[in-house]
């Protein structure tokens, strides 16, 4: 019998009825945003109060293609670097969001640092508060759930590149969207955290990992899908990707007010 994930944050992270989910996108949305090709994007995975606008600025405007896969950064430091589940669904909701078993096999046969791990899943949320966004906008996807800890950049890139490879091979790069889960820098006053942000936004818009890399680094900007990030600039340039796109940036303090200490959140497209 295939493995059920139960939802981790539910009632969290983002409400835990389909009604209120769902009026709480349709408050995010913009009427008559055009849909887009793209090949990969960026979300951020805060409490949809913070961050879910952003989210949903983002998936509005893409059309979501049939396979998914979602890279989200490893925040309880459970499992292997690089786990990947093959099999089963994951539940929210608004119903079950299935694995795509064959793509998942052609990862793991293709990319030699992935793992079948379920510990790095189980209470993870970076990955799971995009699902319910994503059902709303399209009700028949099936996706790959990997989840990234901290490792080097040639790691990182390494991974993306096998990502794309293995899209190739299965003749899906025209159905496969990359998603990287990530807020940006946590808990700085909000001058400083855009200040850093905006020149982490511009590395990933000019689709350069290596200097993405390097400004974290420099600046110490605490972005916690970083790695995901990379993974997803790499694997999306193996498949093609020339443009990135800036749909939007807030942080915690256009919600709350207080921008004493604050999250950044950057939604950005790829194509």
């Amino acid at each position: 019998m295939a493995q059920i994930r139960q939802p981790a944050v539910a009632g969290q992270f983002y409400p835990s009825s389909p009604k209120a989910i769902r009026q709480q996108i349709e408050s995010f949305c913009e009427k008559g945003t055009e849909q887009k090709e793209a090949i990969a994007c960026m979300l951020p995975h805060a409490g949809y109060m913070y961050s879910g606008a952003v989210a949903c600025s983002v998936v509005a405007r893409i059309k979501i293609r049939d396979n998914l896969i979602i890279l989200g950064p490893n925040h309880t430091g459970l499992g292997k670097p690089f786990s990947i589940l093959a099999e089963g669904s994951w539940l929210t909701p608004l119903g079950n969001a299935s694995i795509n078993t064959a793509l998942a096999n052609a990862l793991l046969k293709r990319c030699s640092s992935l793992a079948i791990d379920t510990k790095a899943h189980q209470f993870e949320h970076s990955i799971e508060v995009e699902l319910p966004i994503l059902q709303y906008y399209k009700k028949d996807f099936s996706f790959v759930p990997i989840v990234v800890a901290a490792q080097d950049l040639e790691s990182y890139q390494r991974v993306g590149e096998e990502i794309a490879s293995a899209i190739k091979d299965s003749k899906l790069d025209k159905e496969t969207l990359i998603i990287a889960s990530s807020d940006m820098t946590h808990y700085e006053d909000a001058i400083t955290a855009k200040e850093k942000d905006s020149q982490a936004i511009k590395a990933i818009l000019e689709l350069d990992e290596k200097n993405l890399w390097s400004v974290i680094n420099k600046l110490d900007i605490t972005m916690c899908g970083y790695g995901p990030a990379i993974i997803m600039i790499s694997a999306a340039k193996g498949l093609g990707a020339k443009n990135a796109e800036l749909v939007r940036y807030q942080t915690s303090g256009d919600v709350t007010g207080d921008n004493s200490s604050v999250v950044g959140y950057a939604g950005i497209i790829i194509t």
